[in-house]
């Protein structure tokens, strides 16, 4: 006999209160529903059900599996779902949350080609330099960069952000150009901020030795977009992204600094909840992304 169908038989007459009305949701007959119990009993050893000639009731055994019976059942059903609605096409409303730079700048470059592959998919995207939370502000997935603290949630490196140092060539006639990081000290240096002001540069000698840098800096923002402008301007040096400033440094209105030291590197995540990545909706996006920023230009960054 089947386990599972044996499960099923018991569980439902208990749900069901008898023999008659459990073989009618279960549309087998009486007879079938009847050796299903047997065998069960037979093959635990054990009385599951007080039979009357009114009611049939699980005994305190029959009560006890049950319980866990029943659970096991509903994680059957549930993989069952889980596995179905992975066949089914990508459609509805698919919320997503990243940061101004890369979403603005690259998220929304890629969701022309995305949305002309999934037409049933609508996307809404949330553009935010703050620490979301995907549960309680119901995102569906976030583009994170950076280091990912350790969580419950999911992720998938899409690509690898290069950070430069960076100046305007009027800044750098009028200042001079930093060769060493000590050099930095007497420089004016704008800082990003996330939340609190941060006035510190993390940077690594050529020698492999971690530098910090701490200056009050005469510029602080909490957008990329904005420090790249201010560098544009010439108000001081700035660290920014490649997927950002390559433009610049290519049409020469931003020139890279210290060449020499190692380059700055960050992970571009793909980060959801493991619970949802049966949605294919979910699954659709971060398979587009992938493939979008491992094969398309779209990371001829700098």
């Amino acid at each position: 006999m089947d386990h599972l169908s044996e499960m099923q038989a018991f569980t439902s007459i208990v749900e069901n209160g008898g023999f008659t009305e459990a073989a009618r949701k279960l549309k087998i007959s009486k007879s079938a529903i009847s050796k299903h119990i047997s065998a069960l009993e037979s093959r635990l050893g054990v009385t599951l059900l007080n039979r009357t000639t009114r009611r049939v009731s699980p005994t305190e055994i029959g009560q006890s599996y049950y319980d866990k019976v029943s659970k096991i059942l509903e994680d059957v059903r549930f993989a069952d779902e889980q596995v179905q609605s992975m066949q089914a096409a990508p459609k509805g409303t698919l919320k997503i949350s990243a940061s101004t730079d890369f979403g603005g700048n690259q998220i929304s470059r890629a969701m022309g080609a995305f949305l002309a592959q999934y037409p049933e998919i609508r996307v809404n995207m949330e553009l935010t330099n703050r620490f979301v939370d995907l549960t309680q502000d119901n995102i569906d997935l976030a583009i994170r960069i950076g280091k990912l603290v350790d969580s419950s949630l999911k992720a998938r490196k899409l690509a690898t952000a290069r950070f430069y140092i960076v100046a305007s060539p009027e800044y750098i006639k009028k200042f001079g150009e930093p060769r060493t990081i000590d050099d930095l000290t007497e420089h004016r240096l704008m800082h990003y901020s996330q939340g609190s002001v941060n006035q510190v540069w993390n940077l690594t000698a050529t020698s492999g030795e971690e530098r910090q840098i701490r200056t009050p800096g005469n510029f602080t923002v909490n957008d990329g977009l904005s420090l790249m402008t201010a560098a544009k301007e010439g108000i001081g040096l700035t660290i920014l992204p490649n997927f950002l400033v390559s433009p610049a440094l290519k049409d020469g209105s931003l020139v890279q600094v210290l060449k020499q030291l190692p380059v700055l590197e960050a992970g571009i995540y793909a980060v959801y909840q493991p619970a949802t990545y049966t949605q294919p909706k979910l699954r659709a996006c971060i398979d587009f992304l992938a493939t979008y920023f491992k094969d398309s230009d779209a990371t001829d960054w700098a």
